[in-house]
């Protein structure tokens, strides 16, 4: 009696076991569907090498997820629960959860770039605010009837492959479908192994597309947008960034009338310690996180351009007046120098200012002579021309103002001198699609520089540094210790936003 029903609980578990499997397979064909949508967010491969690395990678891993998914949930219930009714609603339940999840994770990465999880964790409750704020009906309409067309899916084919199993397994599809998936999760990885060596860009962009699969590198991640070459890398290890895909030059300024508050900035090539007093004895505040490149042609192109550096002919482009300048109304601004030593690398610079233009950029060699007297109602910025030698490209220069608005607005916040332009044309009423921030309605996605040989990304008080040779570190902007920290791919894909087409 016994043997009889412990034979009993065998077959009713091995008959659960064979149903698992193939409502295990019937939701490999299911989630199929969903994947291909991260493949739509991406561009497709350029060469055979890739197309096959997609197909077998997107066939490979998508099995092995599913598969995954089969032993850690639905296997463990057929064990606890051995009764069919019990489990084919249960595992229907649970695979319904799953597909959610998936076709959650999938829309995130289609509208944000990036994947659910612990680091884009604010990224994905904002986008999921924006459309429960701006459309609640919908949202939760095609939610519901989503969800609810999955269950009823799930649950067919639950009852459907408990009553063929028989047939199921005469059909012999069984052994060819996993010879299918197993070869393709083979193949894939041992692609990417080659590619790997290689420096093959068109398989390894495809890196951390499918959920839980290889993670970005800070290599494949520069590589993607293309701001670094990875096969120059073959050839030589001092490359430089180049400009990512879809990069998207400033429009044509658009400008409105509007009252402008004088403003003078003063740009200095360094502040001694009388200088300082000098500035605090006239109520200048201190900015302590403000950064600026180590190089003075990089400085120059973030201060005055609004541009970053990203090519080799940034000498040539100092040759010339920012084209900005042109499209401004007459007499709002005055770009000047103090002394001929300035125009050496601008040759462009008048040695004498306008003085009926409200907004007043000079190089000043002598800040003393400058401050005599100042008009205190006038909002002043003093800041240095570039930052002190640093182990950075980018690092902290000195920015004092006497503009209690600016200061309001600016404190506690990192800055940089990209920002310079778009918030001293905004006092015009004249905006753009500038890298920078104006100060005073700063962009939602995370600050970034590129330089020469690194890209620097600020978020609230973390520094994201990634060099030309796939190296990265995440330091404190504030106090510039180290982080322990992981690269943050979420933070880097989003302020690459500031310059892509959206």
């Amino acid at each position: 009696m016994v043997l009889e029903q412990n034979l009993s609980l065998v077959n009713k578990v091995n008959r659960l076991l064979n149903w698992g499997h193939w409502f295990t397979f019937f939701n490999i064909l299911l989630a199929l569907v969903i994947t291909s949508a991260y493949w739509w967010a991406e561009p497709l491969p350029q060469s055979i090498t890739g197309w096959l690395y997609l197909v077998t990678n997107w066939l490979g891993h998508t099995a092995f997820l599913c598969f995954l998914f089969f032993i850690l949930t639905i296997f463990p219930v057929t064990l606890i629960f051995p009764y069919q009714r019990h489990v084919r609603g249960i595992a229907a339940a649970l695979a319904t959860l799953g597909l959610v999840a998936l076709i959650f994770d999938a829309y995130v990465y289609q509208a944000l770039g990036y994947h659910v999880g612990s680091a884009s964790s604010e990224q994905t409750i904002d986008l999921l605010r924006q459309q429960v704020v701006t459309n609640l009906r919908n949202f939760i309409l095609i939610t519901s009837v989503v969800a609810a067309l999955l269950l009823a899916i799930e649950l067919v084919l639950s009852n459907l492959c408990w009553k063929k199993v028989p047939r199921l397994q005469a059909s012999g599809l069984g052994q060819p479908a996993l010879y299918l998936f197993l070869g393709c999760f083979v193949t894939s990885h041992s692609l990417h192994i080659w590619a790997d060596a290689q420096l093959d860009l068109d398989v390894l962009k495809q890196d951390n597309v499918l959920p839980f699969t290889y993670p970005a590198t800070a290599n494949t991640f520069l590589a993607k947008y293309n701001v670094l070459d990875l096969s120059r890398l073959q050839e030589t290890k001092a490359e430089q960034l180049q400009r990512p895909t879809n990069w998207r030059e400033p429009e044509t300024l658009q400008c409105v009338n509007q009252q402008t508050e004088a403003v003078t900035v003063l740009i200095v090539p360094a502040l001694s310690a009388s200088d300082t007093a000098l500035l605090e004895q006239h109520n200048f505040k201190a900015h302590p996180l403000h950064f600026a490149p180590v190089e003075a042609p990089s400085a120059l192109l973030n201060l005055l351009y609004g541009s970053m550096q990203l090519n080799k002919d940034m000498d040539v482009t100092l040759q010339q007046a920012p084209v900005w300048m042109e499209q401004l109304p007459a007499g709002q601004l005055s770009i000047s120098a103090s002394d001929a030593q300035f125009q050496q690398l601008l040759p462009w610079l008048a040695l004498s200012p306008d003085a009926a233009a409200p907004l007043q950029i000079k190089f000043s060699s002598d800040l003393a002579a400058d401050l005599t007297q100042p008009d205190q109602g006038q909002q002043l910025l003093v800041l240095t021309l570039q930052a002190r030698d640093s182990q950075f490209d980018l690092a902290p220069a000195q920015l004092y103002s006497r503009w209690p608005a600016l200061h309001r607005a600016i404190s506690n916040t990192v800055t940089q001198h990209l920002d310079l332009i778009p918030t001293l044309l905004a006092q015009l009423g004249c905006h753009s699609n500038w890298p920078g921030d104006n100060w005073f309605t700063p962009s939602a996605y995370p600050k970034l520089n590129l330089l020469p040989h690194q890209m620097v990304s600020f978020k609230k008080d973390k520094m994201i540094l990634v060099r030309d040779d796939g190296s990265y570190s995440v330091w404190s902007a504030g106090t510039l210790v180290p982080l322990n920290e992981k690269l943050d791919i979420p933070q880097l894909t989003d302020a690459l936003k500031r310059v892509q087409q959206q």
